[in-house]
């Protein structure tokens, strides 16, 4: 008997659950709607919702239009049921986001800040979110919590900053971090952000690797709305994959790393989309730097894809930037593949602006919906 009712209060929460994040998805629905799309049946549909108006989570919002029978009642997410905060710190900026609970990104702004160890770094970093939170007229009350994107490796069990070379920072506990905010924090590597951007709002996409190609290489093994984290939280570190043997030296100290070949640096100094500015105006320089550049991210995308099986999302600066240079990749991995595929697995991310900012911000809002 304990457990059937045990069994039949799970349902219900994941009925619910399912109900309250189709409306998140949608915007504007009705129990009709909710009934057909989830296959409840009407009375359970409506039950659901009325649970959700009762604690604040969902909102009438006057009708849907008529299909030629009497107006459903249209329902919406609560405009109380508050927000989340992204932060994306890198060596020489920020970048902040607000997002809704339906993953719309309500303002999103970088700003130039040098990453410095010490109190000063992190209270400027704070003092920059609530001005940006309250020039979007949010209060802390309406924050729900803040994901925080760092570069480097985030060890969830002992909840520190691991390491990250770029930032200069080795065992850096959250609690060091997390101190400086007035809102809960959640710690996120930024190529895990920038994968969970891409997941966890798309319904087509149940497995896939994302290559980050930004000042270092990185990447995530995203399957079914979830990170692979791995045993040491270094799932998916192919920046530290070997592409030449004995080639370049890395930053790490080993030599022919993915990272040496395929970080934005191997491409320019400056601004990666006047790179390929100067790539599309002929500019041979260019032109011999992207042809090397490609080469070698063909090979380790080729490699990636041999022992996953997966599409190849290509993210950070240079993946959100390449536009239709994206083709030369493509066939240069087709070229390697044994297998007689189409290349149509490698993608260039969707989201291309503040992807670790954003999926840092919607890590806060899954936290909240599991919770519904």
């Amino acid at each position: 008997m304990d457990k059937k009712k045990i069994t039949n209060m799970e349902v219900k929460r994941k009925n619910r659950n399912e109900v309250f994040r189709y409306i998140c998805r949608k915007g504007m629905v009705s129990n009709p709607d909710i009934s057909y799309e989830l296959k409840l049946s009407l009375p359970t549909a409506t039950q659901i919702t009325k649970e959700l108006i009762e604690r604040g989570l969902v909102e009438e919002k006057g009708e849907m239009e008529s299909t030629g029978g009497r107006k459903a009642k249209a329902l919406a997410v609560s405009g109380s049921v508050g927000k989340a905060a992204g932060v994306d710190i890198t060596k020489n900026h920020i970048s902040l986001v607000l997002t809704e609970l339906s993953g719309r990104i309500l303002k999103y702004e970088r700003i130039f800040l040098p990453y410095s160890t010490g109190d000063d770094y992190y209270l400027e970093v704070c003092r920059k979110l609530e001005c940006f939170l309250e020039d979007c007229g949010c209060g802390r009350e309406s924050i729900l919590g803040i994901g925080i994107s760092f570069p480097g490796i985030i060890d969830l069990d002992q909840e520190l900053i691991a390491d990250s070379h770029v930032l200069g920072v080795s065992a850096l506990p959250f609690s060091a971090v997390s101190r400086f905010f007035p809102y809960p924090c959640h710690f996120l590597n930024d190529a895990n952000a920038g994968a969970y951007a891409e997941g966890i709002q798309s319904e087509e996409m149940g497995r896939f690797f994302y290559l980050s190609l930004s000042n270092t290489v990185g990447g995530a093994v995203y399957s079914n709305g979830k990170l692979e984290q791995g045993r040491n939280f270094r799932c998916g570190e192919a920046g530290h994959m070997t592409v030449v043997p004995d080639g370049k030296v890395c930053y790490c100290g080993k030599y022919g790393c993915l990272d040496a070949y395929c970080s934005v640096k191997c491409l320019t100094d400056g601004r990666v989309e006047d790179f390929f500015d100067r790539l599309k105006h002929g500019e041979q320089e260019a032109a011999g730097l992207w042809k090397q550049y490609s080469s070698y991210l063909a090979i380790a995308v080729n490699n990636i894809h041999m022992v996953l099986d997966c599409d190849i999302v290509l993210g950070g600066y240079v993946g959100s930037s390449m536009g239709e240079y994206i083709r030369d990749v493509r066939e240069k991995v087709s070229k390697r593949n044994t297998f007689a595929e189409s290349s149509s697995f490698v993608r260039a991310c969707s989201h291309k602006t503040g992807a670790a900012a954003f999926g840092a911000s919607l890590k806060i809002v899954e936290l909240f919906l599991e919770q519904v």
